[in-house]
Protein backbone atom coordinates (compact mmCIF):
# COMPACT_ATOMS: atom_id res chain seq x y z
CA UNK A 1 0.00 0.00 0.00
CA UNK A 2 1.28 3.43 -0.93
CA UNK A 3 1.45 5.44 2.30
CA UNK A 4 1.24 8.86 0.67
CA UNK A 5 -1.68 10.78 2.13
CA UNK A 6 -2.88 7.81 4.18
CA UNK A 7 -4.14 7.68 7.77
CA UNK A 8 -2.53 4.97 9.88
CA UNK A 9 -3.38 3.64 13.33
CA UNK A 10 -0.59 2.23 15.50
CA UNK A 11 -2.13 0.05 18.21
CA UNK A 12 0.42 -0.17 21.00
CA UNK A 13 2.26 2.78 19.50
CA UNK A 14 3.63 4.10 22.81
CA UNK A 15 5.48 0.87 23.57
CA UNK A 16 9.05 -0.17 22.92
CA UNK A 17 8.67 -1.32 19.30
CA UNK A 18 5.56 0.75 18.59
CA UNK A 19 7.25 4.05 19.39
CA UNK A 20 10.14 3.22 17.06
CA UNK A 21 7.57 2.47 14.36
CA UNK A 22 5.95 5.87 14.93
CA UNK A 23 9.40 7.46 14.53
CA UNK A 24 9.83 5.69 11.18
CA UNK A 25 6.34 6.68 10.03
CA UNK A 26 7.15 10.33 10.70
CA UNK A 27 9.84 10.05 8.01
CA UNK A 28 7.19 9.12 5.40
CA UNK A 29 4.53 11.29 3.80
CA UNK A 30 1.53 9.80 5.59
CA UNK A 31 -1.26 12.24 6.36
CA UNK A 32 -1.91 11.19 9.95
CA UNK A 33 -0.38 8.83 12.52
CA UNK A 34 -2.74 7.99 15.36
CA UNK A 35 -1.46 6.13 18.43
CA UNK A 36 -3.92 3.87 20.25
CA UNK A 37 -2.40 2.79 23.58
CA UNK A 38 -3.62 2.20 27.12
CA UNK A 39 -0.15 2.99 28.55
CA UNK A 40 -0.01 -0.18 30.65
CA UNK A 41 3.48 -0.70 29.26
CA UNK A 42 4.13 2.16 26.86
CA UNK A 43 4.91 5.72 27.94
CA UNK A 44 4.36 9.21 26.58
CA UNK A 45 8.12 9.75 26.99
CA UNK A 46 8.66 7.17 24.24
CA UNK A 47 6.70 9.44 21.89
CA UNK A 48 8.21 12.75 23.00
CA UNK A 49 10.05 13.47 19.74
CA UNK A 50 7.35 12.09 17.42
CA UNK A 51 4.61 14.19 19.03
CA UNK A 52 6.42 17.32 17.88
CA UNK A 53 5.15 16.42 14.40
CA UNK A 54 1.59 17.74 13.94
CA UNK A 55 0.60 14.58 12.06
CA UNK A 56 1.09 12.48 15.20
CA UNK A 57 -1.55 12.32 17.91
CA UNK A 58 -2.62 10.02 20.70
CA UNK A 59 -6.25 8.91 20.45
CA UNK A 60 -7.65 10.98 23.27
CA UNK A 61 -10.56 8.77 24.38
CA UNK A 62 -8.50 5.76 25.40
CA UNK A 63 -6.46 2.93 23.99
CA UNK A 64 -7.66 -0.43 25.28
CA UNK A 65 -8.28 -3.11 22.65
CA UNK A 66 -10.88 -4.70 24.93
CA UNK A 67 -13.04 -1.57 24.71
CA UNK A 68 -14.62 -2.18 21.32
CA UNK A 69 -16.60 1.05 21.16
CA UNK A 70 -13.44 3.13 21.56
CA UNK A 71 -11.52 0.88 19.19
CA UNK A 72 -14.19 1.31 16.52
CA UNK A 73 -14.18 5.06 16.99
CA UNK A 74 -10.40 5.19 16.54
CA UNK A 75 -10.59 3.01 13.43
CA UNK A 76 -12.93 5.36 11.50
CA UNK A 77 -11.36 6.58 8.26
CA UNK A 78 -8.12 4.66 8.83
CA UNK A 79 -6.32 3.16 5.82
CA UNK A 80 -3.69 0.98 7.50
CA UNK A 81 -3.39 -0.59 10.95
CA UNK A 82 -0.30 -1.80 12.79
CA UNK A 83 -1.31 -4.07 15.67
CA UNK A 84 1.45 -4.34 18.28
CA UNK A 85 -0.53 -4.40 21.52
CA UNK A 86 -0.05 -7.51 23.65
CA UNK A 87 0.81 -8.75 27.09
CA UNK A 88 4.41 -9.92 27.24
CA UNK A 89 5.74 -13.46 27.74
CA UNK A 90 6.25 -13.47 31.51
CA UNK A 91 2.94 -11.69 32.13
CA UNK A 92 1.18 -14.34 30.05
CA UNK A 93 3.01 -17.06 31.98
CA UNK A 94 1.81 -15.67 35.33
CA UNK A 95 -1.68 -14.64 34.21
CA UNK A 96 -2.92 -16.95 31.44
CA UNK A 97 -6.53 -15.72 31.64
CA UNK A 98 -5.32 -12.17 30.99
CA UNK A 99 -3.21 -13.52 28.14
CA UNK A 100 -6.35 -14.92 26.56
CA UNK A 101 -8.41 -11.78 27.13
CA UNK A 102 -5.88 -9.28 25.77
CA UNK A 103 -3.85 -11.19 23.20
CA UNK A 104 -6.62 -13.35 21.76
CA UNK A 105 -9.93 -11.59 22.41
CA UNK A 106 -8.28 -8.20 21.95
CA UNK A 107 -6.79 -9.25 18.62
CA UNK A 108 -10.19 -10.55 17.51
CA UNK A 109 -11.61 -7.11 18.35
CA UNK A 110 -8.93 -5.43 16.22
CA UNK A 111 -9.61 -7.74 13.28
CA UNK A 112 -13.37 -7.25 13.56
CA UNK A 113 -12.95 -3.46 13.63
CA UNK A 114 -10.63 -3.58 10.59
CA UNK A 115 -13.31 -5.40 8.61
CA UNK A 116 -16.11 -3.13 9.83
CA UNK A 117 -14.21 -0.01 8.76
CA UNK A 118 -12.83 -1.44 5.52
CA UNK A 119 -9.19 -1.03 6.52
CA UNK A 120 -7.00 -1.56 3.47
CA UNK A 121 -4.15 -3.39 5.20
CA UNK A 122 -3.16 -4.81 8.60
CA UNK A 123 0.33 -5.62 9.88
CA UNK A 124 0.14 -7.97 12.86
CA UNK A 125 3.00 -8.29 15.34
CA UNK A 126 3.50 -11.97 15.99
CA UNK A 127 6.59 -13.50 17.60
CA UNK A 128 9.28 -16.12 17.10
CA UNK A 129 7.79 -17.61 20.27
CA UNK A 130 5.43 -19.50 17.98
CA UNK A 131 8.41 -21.74 17.14
CA UNK A 132 9.48 -22.58 20.69
CA UNK A 133 12.92 -24.18 20.91
CA UNK A 134 14.56 -24.55 17.52
CA UNK A 135 14.49 -28.01 15.98
CA UNK A 136 16.60 -26.82 13.05
CA UNK A 137 18.67 -23.62 12.74
CA UNK A 138 18.12 -21.22 11.16
CA UNK A 139 14.36 -21.57 11.48
CA UNK A 140 12.44 -20.90 8.29
CA UNK A 141 8.79 -19.87 8.36
CA UNK A 142 7.95 -23.54 7.80
CA UNK A 143 9.51 -24.53 11.13
CA UNK A 144 6.95 -26.48 13.23
CA UNK A 145 5.05 -24.77 16.01
CA UNK A 146 7.09 -26.08 18.94
CA UNK A 147 5.72 -23.54 21.41
CA UNK A 148 4.92 -24.50 25.00
CA UNK A 149 4.06 -21.07 26.46
CA UNK A 150 0.80 -19.18 26.87
CA UNK A 151 2.34 -16.19 25.10
CA UNK A 152 3.37 -18.25 22.08
CA UNK A 153 -0.07 -19.86 22.02
CA UNK A 154 -1.74 -16.44 21.84
CA UNK A 155 0.50 -15.44 18.93
CA UNK A 156 -0.30 -18.67 17.06
CA UNK A 157 -3.98 -17.92 17.63
CA UNK A 158 -3.48 -14.36 16.39
CA UNK A 159 -1.83 -15.52 13.17
CA UNK A 160 -4.59 -18.00 12.46
CA UNK A 161 -7.34 -15.52 13.27
CA UNK A 162 -5.73 -13.15 10.75
CA UNK A 163 -5.81 -15.94 8.18
CA UNK A 164 -9.42 -16.78 8.95
CA UNK A 165 -10.48 -13.10 8.65
CA UNK A 166 -8.62 -12.92 5.34
CA UNK A 167 -10.40 -16.05 4.09
CA UNK A 168 -13.83 -15.05 5.38
CA UNK A 169 -13.81 -11.28 4.78
CA UNK A 170 -10.85 -10.63 2.47
CA UNK A 171 -8.88 -8.62 5.06
CA UNK A 172 -5.37 -8.07 3.65
CA UNK A 173 -2.76 -8.76 6.34
CA UNK A 174 0.87 -9.65 6.94
CA UNK A 175 2.21 -11.21 10.14
CA UNK A 176 5.71 -10.50 11.48
CA UNK A 177 7.51 -12.97 13.74
CA UNK A 178 9.99 -10.91 15.74
CA UNK A 179 13.18 -12.47 17.00
CA UNK A 180 14.85 -10.95 20.11
CA UNK A 181 14.37 -7.20 19.86
CA UNK A 182 16.62 -4.79 21.77
CA UNK A 183 17.41 -1.10 21.70
CA UNK A 184 16.53 2.31 23.17
CA UNK A 185 13.35 2.49 25.30
CA UNK A 186 13.61 -1.22 26.04
CA UNK A 187 11.89 -2.12 29.27
CA UNK A 188 12.81 -4.78 31.79
CA UNK A 189 9.94 -7.17 31.17
CA UNK A 190 11.42 -9.25 28.33
CA UNK A 191 12.42 -12.80 29.24
CA UNK A 192 15.61 -12.77 27.16
CA UNK A 193 16.51 -9.30 25.90
CA UNK A 194 16.20 -7.82 29.40
CA UNK A 195 19.59 -9.42 30.02
CA UNK A 196 21.13 -6.49 28.10
CA UNK A 197 19.62 -3.88 30.41
CA UNK A 198 20.38 -5.84 33.56
CA UNK A 199 24.01 -6.36 32.55
CA UNK A 200 24.37 -2.61 31.92
CA UNK A 201 22.77 -1.86 35.29
CA UNK A 202 25.29 -4.04 37.11
CA UNK A 203 28.25 -2.60 35.25
CA UNK A 204 27.17 0.91 36.19
CA UNK A 205 27.11 -0.22 39.83
CA UNK A 206 30.62 -1.67 39.52
CA UNK A 207 29.27 -5.22 39.82
CA UNK A 208 30.16 -8.19 37.60
CA UNK A 209 27.54 -9.20 35.00
CA UNK A 210 25.54 -12.31 35.85
CA UNK A 211 24.82 -15.13 33.41
CA UNK A 212 22.38 -17.82 34.46
CA UNK A 213 23.53 -21.18 33.15
CA UNK A 214 26.64 -21.59 31.02
CA UNK A 215 25.77 -18.81 28.56
CA UNK A 216 25.45 -21.13 25.57
CA UNK A 217 21.80 -20.11 25.00
CA UNK A 218 21.68 -18.72 21.46
CA UNK A 219 19.33 -16.07 20.10
CA UNK A 220 18.83 -13.85 17.08
CA UNK A 221 19.10 -10.22 18.24
CA UNK A 222 17.59 -7.43 16.15
CA UNK A 223 17.69 -3.68 16.74
CA UNK A 224 14.32 -1.99 17.39
CA UNK A 225 14.63 0.54 14.54
CA UNK A 226 15.16 -2.35 12.11
CA UNK A 227 11.96 -3.98 13.39
CA UNK A 228 10.17 -0.70 12.76
CA UNK A 229 11.45 -0.69 9.17
CA UNK A 230 10.20 -4.25 8.73
CA UNK A 231 6.72 -3.05 9.71
CA UNK A 232 6.89 -0.27 7.12
CA UNK A 233 8.07 -2.67 4.43
CA UNK A 234 5.24 -5.05 5.28
CA UNK A 235 2.64 -2.27 5.06
CA UNK A 236 4.00 -1.06 1.73
CA UNK A 237 4.45 -4.51 0.18
CA UNK A 238 2.06 -6.49 -1.98
CA UNK A 239 2.37 -9.58 0.24
CA UNK A 240 -0.89 -10.92 1.65
CA UNK A 241 -1.77 -13.80 3.98
CA UNK A 242 1.87 -14.48 4.87
CA UNK A 243 4.00 -14.48 8.00
CA UNK A 244 7.68 -13.50 8.00
CA UNK A 245 10.63 -13.84 10.33
CA UNK A 246 12.04 -10.49 11.40
CA UNK A 247 15.60 -11.03 12.54
CA UNK A 248 19.22 -10.81 11.54
CA UNK A 249 19.60 -14.46 10.64
CA UNK A 250 22.64 -14.59 12.95
CA UNK A 251 22.81 -16.39 16.28
CA UNK A 252 24.65 -14.96 19.29
CA UNK A 253 25.13 -16.78 22.58
CA UNK A 254 24.38 -15.01 25.84
CA UNK A 255 28.04 -15.40 26.81
CA UNK A 256 29.18 -13.77 23.55
CA UNK A 257 26.62 -10.99 24.05
CA UNK A 258 27.88 -10.20 27.55
CA UNK A 259 31.51 -10.35 26.40
CA UNK A 260 30.66 -7.87 23.64
CA UNK A 261 29.08 -5.49 26.17
CA UNK A 262 32.17 -5.75 28.38
CA UNK A 263 34.39 -4.98 25.40
CA UNK A 264 32.31 -1.99 24.24
CA UNK A 265 32.24 -0.50 27.74
CA UNK A 266 35.93 -1.24 28.38
CA UNK A 267 35.00 -3.16 31.52
CA UNK A 268 37.39 -5.75 32.96
CA UNK A 269 35.01 -7.30 35.47
CA UNK A 270 34.71 -11.09 35.28
CA UNK A 271 31.42 -12.74 34.32
CA UNK A 272 29.59 -14.26 37.29
CA UNK A 273 27.91 -17.56 36.39
CA UNK A 274 24.88 -18.65 38.41
CA UNK A 275 22.68 -21.77 38.22
CA UNK A 276 20.19 -21.63 35.35
CA UNK A 277 16.78 -20.36 36.31
CA UNK A 278 13.54 -20.46 34.32
CA UNK A 279 14.29 -20.68 30.60
CA UNK A 280 11.52 -20.87 28.02
CA UNK A 281 13.76 -21.54 25.00
CA UNK A 282 17.52 -21.99 24.72
CA UNK A 283 18.03 -21.64 20.97
CA UNK A 284 16.18 -19.45 18.48
CA UNK A 285 17.69 -18.12 15.27
CA UNK A 286 15.49 -17.17 12.32
CA UNK A 287 16.05 -17.52 8.61
CA UNK A 288 15.80 -14.02 7.16
CA UNK A 289 15.58 -14.88 3.45
CA UNK A 290 11.80 -14.89 2.95
CA UNK A 291 11.47 -11.37 4.39
CA UNK A 292 14.38 -10.23 2.23
CA UNK A 293 12.91 -11.68 -0.95
CA UNK A 294 9.24 -10.76 -0.48
CA UNK A 295 9.32 -7.66 1.75
CA UNK A 296 12.70 -6.29 0.72
CA UNK A 297 13.75 -6.28 4.36
CA UNK A 298 17.18 -6.92 5.79
CA UNK A 299 18.70 -5.65 9.02
CA UNK A 300 20.96 -2.62 8.73
CA UNK A 301 22.26 -2.37 12.32
CA UNK A 302 24.59 -5.14 13.49
CA UNK A 303 24.68 -6.18 17.14
CA UNK A 304 27.79 -4.24 18.12
CA UNK A 305 26.53 -0.99 16.60
CA UNK A 306 23.10 -1.52 18.13
CA UNK A 307 24.57 -2.00 21.59
CA UNK A 308 26.64 1.16 21.15
CA UNK A 309 23.50 3.09 20.21
CA UNK A 310 21.69 1.66 23.23
CA UNK A 311 24.52 2.77 25.53
CA UNK A 312 24.41 6.28 24.07
CA UNK A 313 20.65 6.42 24.58
CA UNK A 314 20.97 5.32 28.22
CA UNK A 315 23.53 8.04 28.84
CA UNK A 316 21.19 10.70 27.47
CA UNK A 317 17.97 9.37 29.04
CA UNK A 318 18.94 8.69 32.64
CA UNK A 319 15.56 9.66 34.04
CA UNK A 320 13.65 7.35 31.71
CA UNK A 321 15.99 4.44 32.47
CA UNK A 322 15.65 5.03 36.22
CA UNK A 323 11.86 4.95 35.93
CA UNK A 324 12.05 1.53 34.28
CA UNK A 325 14.40 0.26 36.99
CA UNK A 326 12.02 1.25 39.77
CA UNK A 327 10.05 -1.70 41.25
Amino acid sequence: MDLRGKRVLVIGGAGFIGSHLVDELVKTDVREIMVYDNFSRGTKENLAEALADPRVRIFELGGDILQTDLLNEAMKGVDGVFHLAALWLLHCHDYPRSAFEVNIRGTFNVLEACVAHKVKRLVFSSSASVYGDAITVPMTEEHPYNNRTFYGATKIAGEHMCRAFHERYGLPYVGLRYMNVYGPRQDYKGAYVAVVMKVLDRLEQGLPPIIYGDGSQEYDFIYAADVARANLNAMQSDAVDQCYNVGSGQGTSIKALVEMILDITGTRLPIQFEPAGQTFVSRRVGDAEKAAGELGFRTTVDLREGLQRLLAWRDSHRGQVAAQQAP
